[in-house]
Order: C-alpha cells, then structure tokens, then sequence
C-alpha cells in the first residue's frame, strides 16, 4: 500500500538522524509542533516537520530555512568524532515534575520507568545546553524497539532521533532548573526550539496566544509563562491526550511522516480513529525548514509558473530566470538542469546541496533545495529527492501523484529522458556541478606561487606537519604516491587513532597531541617543513548540524589554529625553499563561512567529489597551493571505483557505489529498505574494517 506523507517544515540527526540541539524540527544528534492528523503511509516520500503557523494572519514561522539561519541541526552525516553522538548522555538528575506519569502507550514503554509516548522532556549531550524533545514511539524512527529503561526521543528545532536512558531525562516542568538563559540569548537555534516546545504545550493547556510577529516577540511571553508554571493548567497541562486505550500520544498525534499539512502550512484536523499509533508508517526523518511561510512558497510557485508559460510560449529563455524560485535575472547557472539561479537560491544550493540524512538521501530538493515533501529516487545508487512543488510546476501538474503510485521510481537524474516539461537536465551537469562549486568565488586572490622543479638528483624526503591527523591518511597517501618522507609530525588527540598510526606505519609518525599547545617555538624546533595539511572539525561548521556554532566558536575556532601555525611553518623573508599546503573541511557550511576561510588562507577552494575516484561520495572543499588541485578529477587504472574492487574473497557487493560513510553505523545501510551493502554466504554483511580502508 503506498501512503502520502507530509513533509513537515522545520530544522535537525537522520542524515544524520542532521546533530543534537536543534531538534523536533531536527535533533541532536543536521519541525515545528502542533496538532496533527495521520494519512495513508508513502514510499519515497520523507517529512520535513512544519512550525507551528502564527495564529494571527498568515505569519508565522512556517517555511524553509534560509542558508546559514543557523537553525538547529547537529551534523551527524559530517561529524567524525564520536559515533555515539546519536544518544544523549547527561550528567545524574532526577525528574523534578512533581506528579506522577501516565503509564506510556500499550505495548511500548511498560517498563516501570517514567516517560511515555508524547511527554515533553529536557534532554543532555556533552558539550550542549539542556534542550528539549518529545518521547516518541519507535514506529516514527524507522530503527528498533527501544530496549529496556530506554527511551526514543525526537529533539525540537531538527527532528532528529535519539535512543536515551529515562534516567537521563528530566520532564520540561523543571523548565526554570533546566533553561539556560545565556544560550537562549546567543543561539537561534535554542530559541526556536524553545518556541517549538512551548507553542505545543501552550495549545494543549488553552493558553493565551502571544501577540507580535517577529520569533523573540511572540517567544518572551511564552518563556514567562513556562517560568510561571504553565497556566492556567499548571503541570497537568504538560500532559499529553490521552487515547481511547488509556496510552498517550504525542501533541501532534504522531511526529512523522503520517502528519498531513494544509497547503498554508498547518495541520489537518485529525480524525476521531487516527489515533491508532500502530496504523503510522515510519519517518525517515523530520526537518524543519523555516526561511519561507505558505505565502511566500506560494509566491514563489506562481512566479515559476509564469516563468514556464513564457518559456512554453518561446516569450523568454529558461536561463534568464530562477528555476528555484522564479525570479528574472538569475545570477549564475542551475548546474544540472536548463535555468538559472538567483543569487540568494545559488546560496542556498552552495550550502545544502550536499547535506545528506542518515537514510543517504539528500535532506532537500536536487532542484531547489528546499521541499516539504520530497520524493526519493528508488535506485539503490542513487542519493537525489525532488519535492512535490517542483514536480507539479516544473514538470506538470498531477506528476506528484502519478509518481507516488509508481515503485519502483527513477527520479530525473536517473531516467534516460533528459526532457519532463520544463525541467530539462543539462547533458554536461558533471562537469558544470564541478564548476559550480569550484568558482563560486567571494573575491579574487592571487594565484599560488609556481616553484620551480626540484631536478630528481637534488630531490631530498619531505618533512610534514600533518593537523587533526586523524587515522594518519595523510601519510598513507604520500606512501602511495611514492614520495619519500623523512620526518611526518601528526597533531591528533584521539587515543585510539593514534594507536592505530602507530601500528599500521610502524612508528614512523611523530605525534604531538593538542594542536593548541603547540606554539611558535615548537614548529621551529621541528622544522622547517616542506608541507602542511590539516581539516579542522566540521562540528560547528556543518549545517546539518543544528546547533552549529559556525566558524568563531566551538570547534569552528580550530581552524585558527590551522591558520596561524601555517603561516609560523612558511618559509621566512629571503627563504626561497618550496612550500606546499593544503586544508580540508565539509562542502555543506554556511557560505559566509566559506568566504571567511577564504579570506584567512587568501585562496578560494575547490570541490572534489571521491565517488570520482572512489567506490564512495564523499565531498569536500580543499583550500591550498599544491600543483593542479583545480585540475578535473580523473580516475586512474589503480583506482577502486567500485565496491566489488574493494571487498575480500568470497564477498559480493550488492551495488556499485556506496553513499558517504561516517562513524555512524546505519550509514552503512544504503537505500530506502536500508539494506546492507555485502552478500556473504547467503546474508547481508556490513563492510568490514579493510574494506572501508580502500
């Protein structure tokens, strides 16, 4: 049976399940809340949670997020330091709500602990303020039950999924102990979800509606009334309905895929005989995206659909106007359909296009980056979603539909047609993808010096500093390459990847732990280098982090280290050795913080995709001056381009390419079933350790 899904409109880990704070319209770990109704399940079809609509006239904060909004997502698709950080730890605290709960819904949760489906609750990572979520059941996750004293929470502000220990939550009704002030007025991302959280409850307690337009006007006099607690209900009011069986049910009858949304937004009225939480199909993901309201979409769906009846009518060029959001007199090009881009959608493209969901899929629409409801591509090595607005405009009305009934599905990318109405793919969108990326340049910098060649008799091994090594690639690589290495100096603070460096290359890796306890002095005393590399953590860089922190605080603040032990390690006035360096960090950041880094290391990066070398995507920017990095990738002979080339004996890949792999384990699953990659004596297999390496 297919069913139809809505896709709710609000910000975070399930690409990540996008990290955590900046939950239920994302999560910790890259929706707004409100009531809701359930529909008919979907394939293909993933939620982007909607916030709550403003009850005045049309405004709200109902719609997408603009690029680099700062909206909470936690970057679990890009994060590589703690693979865990899909679970919530936080220091001991007990329950400080005074009563005691509801038992949870039949059949789940009845396990004697507090916490059942739909309750508000404080929750705590490592390194984040107290941030608030709802108890959801394991249907909406599309993962397993939860075991035992366990509890699945959905986090506000993402939407993300997080499997927590319930005596590690805390009920929000210990709002004053738990809200953290200073983070309300420095994140965004707090705000929102504090508003998100509050906009439920206040509803579901018949609560005033605040009066103003703006988020911190309408937001101020929520807060005082949580501190107050919670009238005119007091903490009853913070309990969820409860269903016919005597179980409860989320303030929005179900956070998942099985909300439906009106066209401006916000929810259908829910059916008497909806709330069967058995009869909900599972989430991908919840996402909130909260740049555009209904109106605005709306807006921007008329001006497309007078841009396509120009164009059907040979009255104006489809490269003339926005294909996003159909606007004249676009900036730059659509890199992998006919039409252009207005400068404000190519920024929004440069940030999320690359921002994948723990599913693999992109979390927005290939072609306009945004969605409520998208639709994926049902090829296994395929990773692109379009929404149903560009469908229905772009392509023709009633395509949604017909391709809701249609499974498998091949999306536009992949159907040998390049032509569907006005959607029209470019038969060089390869190599104009590349470009597109590559020159999108803030300003100009000078070129890179040229060393002249060194004649092979003179050439001497290198000495390297390598920054946040890591499991020691950079070493690897140059083995490969075939450049001898006289000293290689690694800076990493990971014990077990240090162990690993150690053995795999035989303790020819000098390590030097903290980045940031190494001063001026230190690079002389090691000195001098012939190259520096270096990817600082992409944390508080990446949007599919909702709680990002963005280049200046957090761990986005270790690229300074980067920076300024570079230029300690160049060569001093009248020096005239060759010096090579190179940094690393994730395509999918704030654009602002691109141009920043840009700026600092005065050099514009390129983009360079793996799956071109690869049996994997794996997209990166690369600032530096090393000898052809804006050269067109291209494969060699000794390259594994696919995953077959990379498995042991008696092991069979089940698909061509893999989709980018982190420390998460479920990025291994690939696919809208989820499944594993490897077929091994009949079963399915994960890729195993030596595989993953090549």
């Amino acid at each position: 049976m297919i069913v139809s899904v809505a896709r709710f409109s609000s910000p975070p880990s399930t690409s990540a399940s996008r990290r955590p704070p900046g939950f239920l319209s994302a999560s910790p770990s890259s929706s707004s809340l409100s009531a809701c109704s359930f529909l008919t399940p979907q394939p293909r079809l993933r939620p982007t949670w909607s916030p709550p609509p403003s009850e005045d006239s049309g405004k709200g904060l109902g719609g997408r997020v603009p690029a680099g909004s700062g909206c909470p997502l936690i970057d679990l698709t890009e994060e590589e330091e703690d693979p865990k950080v899909t679970s919530i730890h936080s220091p001991d605290g007990k329950s400080q709500e005074p009563e005691s709960r509801e038992p949870a819904d039949p059949g789940e949760y009845q396990d004697g602990k507090e916490f059942g489906i739909g309750e508000l609750v404080w929750g705590k990572i490592k390194g984040f303020s107290w941030w608030p979520a709802i108890i959801v059941s394991w249907k909406l996750t599309s993962k397993r039950q939860a075991i035992s004293g366990m509890r699945w929470v959905q986090w506000f502000g993402d939407g993300k999924f997080s499997e927590v220990s319930a005596d590690k939550l805390v009920g929000l009704t210990a709002f004053s102990q738990h809200f953290n002030a200073a983070t309300f007025n420095k994140l965004v991302s707090y705000r929102k979800a504090m508003f998100y959280a509050l906009e439920v409850r206040r509803k579901a307690a018949a609560a005033d509606s605040p009066a103003g337009d703006s988020l911190e006007n309408r937001l101020k006099p929520m807060v005082d009334w949580a501190h107050g607690g919670f009238q005119p209900m007091g903490f009853e009011g913070l309990r969820p309905p409860k269903t016919s069986g005597g179980g409860c049910l989320p303030p929005s009858a179900s956070r998942g895929r099985t909300t439906v949304l009106a066209e401006n937004g916000a929810p259908k009225p829910r059916p008497a005989d909806s709330a069967v939480v058995e009869s909900c199909p599972p989430s991908k993901r919840l996402k909130t995206n909260l740049c555009n309201n209904g109106k605005e979409r709306a807006e921007e769906d008329r001006s497309r659909e007078q841009m396509v009846s120009d164009v059907t009518n040979n009255k104006k060029c489809l490269e003339d106007s926005c294909l996003s959001c159909g606007r004249k007199n676009s900036a730059t090009f659509h890199p992998l359909f006919e039409g252009g881009l207005c400068q404000t959608c190519k920024d929004r493209f440069l940030e999320l296009f690359y921002m994948y969901d723990d599913d693999g899929y992109q979390s927005y629409c290939t072609v306009c980056c945004e969605g409520r409801e998208l639709l994926l591509c049902s090829n296994t090595s395929c990773c692109r979603c379009f929404c149903v607005e560009c469908l229905e405009v772009l392509v023709g009305p009633g395509t949604s539909a017909n391709a809701k009934e249609q499974e498998p599905w091949s999306c536009y990318m992949c159907q040998p047609q390049r032509s569907h109405g006005a959607l029209q793919r470019r038969h060089d969108w390869n190599r104009r993808l590349q470009d597109f990326f590559t020159n999108d340049k803030g300003q100009e910098y000078e070129a890179p010096k040229i060393y002249p060649a060194v004649p092979a008799e003179r050439r001497r091994p290198i000495r390297v500093l390598s920054l946040f090594d890591g499991i020691a690639t950079g070493y690897l690589v140059l083995k490969d390459l075939g450049i001898k290495v006289d000293k290689y100096v690694a800076s990493e603070i990971c014990e077990d990847s240090i162990a690993l460096g150690t053995v795999r290359h035989e303790g020819n890796i000098e390590y030097v732990h903290d980045v940031r306890n190494i001063t001026k002095r230190h690079i002389d005393e090691w000195g001098p280098f012939d190259l520096v590399i270096g990817g600082s953590p992409c944390n508080d860089l990446s949007n599919v982090n909702p709680a990002r922190k963005g280049l200046y605080e957090g761990t986005g603040r270790l690229f300074f280290e980067f920076y300024h032990l570079l230029n300690y390690a160049r060569p001093k006035a009248g020096e005239k050795r060759p010096f090579f360096w190179m940094f690393e960090n994730v395509v999918a950041m704030r654009v602002n913080d691109k141009r920043d880094i840009s700026r600092f290391l005065e050099c514009n990066p390129v983009m360079v995709d793996a799956i071109k070398v690869s049996a994997a995507h794996r997209a990166r920017y690369f600032w530096g001056n090393l000898p052809g990095m804006d050269r067109p990738l291209v494969a060699s002979k000794t390259d594994k381009l696919e995953l077959q080339d990379c498995l042991e004996f008696n092991r069979i890949a089940k698909l061509r390419k893999v989709r980018t792999i982190t420390t998460k384990s479920n990025s291994i699953k690939q696919g809208k079933s989820q499944q594993l990659p490897v077929i091994m004596n009949g079963k399915e297999d994960i890729l195993w350790c030596s595989e993953l390496e090549r």
